[in-house]
């Protein structure tokens, strides 16, 4: 029977039968999930992963909660393929839900941090793999005989693993193969990481820590949502009490997240928690290789990964079954994120902990302030360990007052800690020198008109770089080769370096101790986290005399050596209108000076100030932190500043000034009259011109029972629109004011 071809053409691109519709979130600044058809024999639920057409292209999205709309599904697009990994749980639509109305974020844009690792969707492919069915070959060799002892267990083994274990060549097994004394077989990909083990290594806990260690293990126990805070000084057992809560929940069969501020650089924190569990728990953040995220995702949902320790993007892992957060370096500004979502990793993972009803901990030398008035309160649980672990005891600390002990003339250090930096090198222990200021100089200019360096697309000065002879803009990355004449009245070798930067420190470092081994540590040193990590296993091992950091130098590594520490520019944090400047520069410092004697040595700590008298400079060096915070606690009652009210930033940038602010003061007209929020501005940003984009800020206050999304939904929705070059960024409580 002959066929129309008009037929065959129609019955091969004719559309799938379907039954039914769903809402499916993709991740793009949608404010809803769209509608889309299930083709007849496709099974779907919500949470499920799936593929779907949105306009000319194929997108990740998932199947989101809310049923059908009601619409023909003959009328929408099909979903085109459903992914074979388990669904998103309802608590992770639910956190994800969360987030996207409490930062006021398209949920698509929230739901892509969940899908940040799409070849995953699918089953990691089998292994091909050996397995001895028995012989022996007619030549048997010493190598062959060594593999055949090796593979005789019964187990299976790859390729290479078997030639590794039994210490002989990959050829040697493959003439094995060839002879038909192994057969292949596939083998189920192998683990991230081994299973953790929670009675590896018992923990040799102290009188403090052993009680704090069973107050958190009580609260792991009761299996429902609390959040507790450890609160102790600088090497106080910190992380070996927050181990036993690990401990507890490994033994409960659940998972564990460790979100840690810089996990790039912690390879030490890796070792510990090997020596502690046997194996090290998987890593997530933004320097793992394509390949091995994929590989943690998979496993994280699957179950088969036990505990991640990661930056603050891991919050949005959708693990099988979470049991336990820990926040450690809970006040570390590196939590917020100030990109297209705007959140605090530490306070959406109380709100996760509160949703999946399990328990958070926080963990910090130096709280942050909101903490601690929700330890007061009563709503967390605060642990103290006021005293070091063993037989260490914190520094002696002191002011350098620069105004008695200035520098020499083109210098920038003491003569006091000049003295101090020889007698540590003298005793073959190390010193550590502070100064938060990347790069040689902030700031160039020419000595005969004056002009300064200033970045062509932002309102800051360039930094000089001396190492890579460039100047260099911190906001938008801009770089240029420093040049021999002025720019502007082209007279030679006038151009003057101002103020210090590390690169600086580490030449006057140089000039006073040229024996001394000396490393700069930086965030922008060249070789990046690799050289950053072998730079810091270096310090560990004694193979440095004098190290001149930035702030990544206070993110809680362990120097046995380190008895000296160096703060070069104490007042450099107070010097700006930051509501957060004193919270800030009292925790900054105190970590960094919580760097020496850790292992028990005598130690110091000298900071250098124009200000001795300022009271974070005074709570520093007295110790007395219960003084600081209930001072800078009753100045934010006051105030109405957080956690006592609420603030949101709103910032307007465009390519010009005329229509930036125009569009602010579009804005500000739209806000609705409420009794008790109140909006400031619009006033230029103090950062006024980022990347050629020109910037105006408004400021939201509100007491701290106001519905500040209601006000804010209500203020956009009467807002004019965005229109030409104008972009709108939206900060619920905004940690940086630039």
């Amino acid at each position: 029977m002959s066929t129309d071809s008009s037929d065959l053409f129609g019955a091969l691109f004719e559309a799938p039968p379907v039954n039914r519709t769903v809402p499916v979130l993709v991740p793009m600044p949608a404010p809803k999930p769209y509608s889309y058809s299930v083709p007849e024999g496709m099974a779907v639920e919500p949470g499920s992963v799936v593929q779907v057409p949105l306009g000319p292209r194929q997108v990740i999205g998932v199947v989101w909660d809310g049923g059908e709309d009601g619409v023909d599904p003959k009328k929408l697009r099909p979903i085109s393929h459903v992914f074979d990994c388990p669904p998103l749980s309802r608590e992770m639509r639910d956190f994800i839900d969360w987030v996207a109305a409490y930062t006021l974020s398209p949920p698509g844009l929230v739901a892509r941090m969940a899908l940040r690792a799409p070849n995953a969707f699918e089953p990691e492919p089998m292994v091909e793999g050996l397995k001895f069915i028995g012989g022996k070959p007619e030549r048997l060799t010493p190598a062959r005989t060594r593999v055949l002892e090796t593979a005789s267990d019964g187990l299976s083994w790859t390729r290479s693993g078997l030639a590794h274990a039994a210490g002989v060549s990959t050829s040697v097994v493959d003439g094995l193969i060839t002879l038909g004394i192994f057969e292949t077989i596939f083998l189920p990909p192998p683990p991230v990481v081994a299973m953790p083990d929670p009675d590896f290594a018992a923990a040799r806990l102290e009188g403090p820590q052993k009680e704090a260690a069973a107050e958190i293990v009580s609260d792991i126990r009761k299996g429902e949502f609390t959040v507790s805070l450890i609160d102790g000084v600088t090497g106080s057992g910190k992380t070996e009490v927050y181990f036993e809560a690990i401990a507890e929940t490994l033994k409960r069969g659940r998972q564990v997240l460790i979100l840690l501020p810089e996990i790039a650089l912690t390879a030490s924190f890796m070792e510990r928690f090997q020596d502690r569990f046997g194996a090290k728990p998987a890593e997530w953040h933004s320097d793992l290789a394509p390949r091995m995220r994929e590989k943690v995702w998979r496993q994280a949902v699957t179950g088969e990964v036990r505990v991640v320790a990661g930056a603050r993007s891991a919050l949005f892992l959708p693990f099988e079954d979470l049991g336990l957060i820990i926040v450690d370096e809970e006040h570390d500004p590196a939590y917020k994120q100030e990109d297209r979502v705007f959140y605090n990793a530490r306070d959406m993972a109380v709100v996760r902990g509160r949703i999946g009803d399990f328990p958070v901990v926080l963990v910090s030398a130096t709280p942050s302030v909101e903490s601690q008035v929700n330890g007061q309160s009563g709503r967390y649980s605060t642990v103290h360990l006021p005293t070091r672990f063993g037989d260490a005891a914190l520094p002696d600390l002191h002011l350098i007052d620069m105004r008695r002990h200035a520098p020499e003339r083109g210098g920038f250090l003491s003569p006091v800690l000049i003295r101090a930096i020889g007698k540590t090198v003298e005793r073959r222990e190390q010193a550590l020198l502070f100064l938060n200021r990347r790069g040689y100089a902030p700031l160039t200019l020419c000595r005969v008109c004056g002009h300064r360096f200033q970045c062509p697309q932002c309102s800051s000065w360039l930094v000089e770089h001396r190492f890579r002879k460039q100047l260099q803009c911190h906001q938008c990355g801009h770089a240029e080769r420093t040049p021999e004449a002025c720019p502007e009245c082209g007279t030679l070798d006038h151009l003057v370096a101002c103020g210090p930067g590390v690169e600086r420190i580490a030449e006057e470092v140089e000039r006073h101790f040229p024996q001394a081994r000396t490393i700069v540590l930086s965030s922008d040193i060249m070789g990046g986290v690799k050289r950053l990590r072998l730079e810091l296993d270096a310090i560990a091992r004694g193979e440095a005399d004098i190290v001149i950091g930035t702030q990544l130098v206070a993110k809680g590594h362990n120097f046995p050596l380190m008895t000296l520490v160096g703060i070069i520019d104490a007042d450099l944090g107070l010097a700006n209108g930051d509501p957060r400047a004193a919270e800030r520069t009292f925790q900054l410092l105190s970590q960094v000076t919580g760097r020496a004697g850790r292992t028990g040595l005598k130690s110091h700590g000298l900071l250098q100030t124009y200000q001795p008298q300022h009271p974070v400079m005074q709570a520093i060096v007295s110790g007395d932190s219960d003084a600081f915070y209930e001072r800078e606690i009753t100045e934010r009652e006051r105030a109405a500043l957080p956690p006592f009210g609420r603030l949101a930033s709103i910032i307007v940038s465009a390519e010009t000034r005329h229509d930036a602010e125009n569009h602010a003061r579009g804005m500000r007209n739209a806000a609705p009259q409420v009794s008790g929020i109140s909006v400031l501005g619009p006033a230029e940003a103090p950062l006024a011109l980022v990347r050629g984009r020109h910037r105006f800020r408004l400021l939201v206050h509100g007491r701290r029972n106001s519905d500040m999304q209601g006000f804010l939904r209500a203020m956009l929705s009467q807002s004019p629109k965005e229109r030409g070059s104008v972009q709108v960024q939206l900060d619920i409580d905004p940690q940086s004011f630039l």
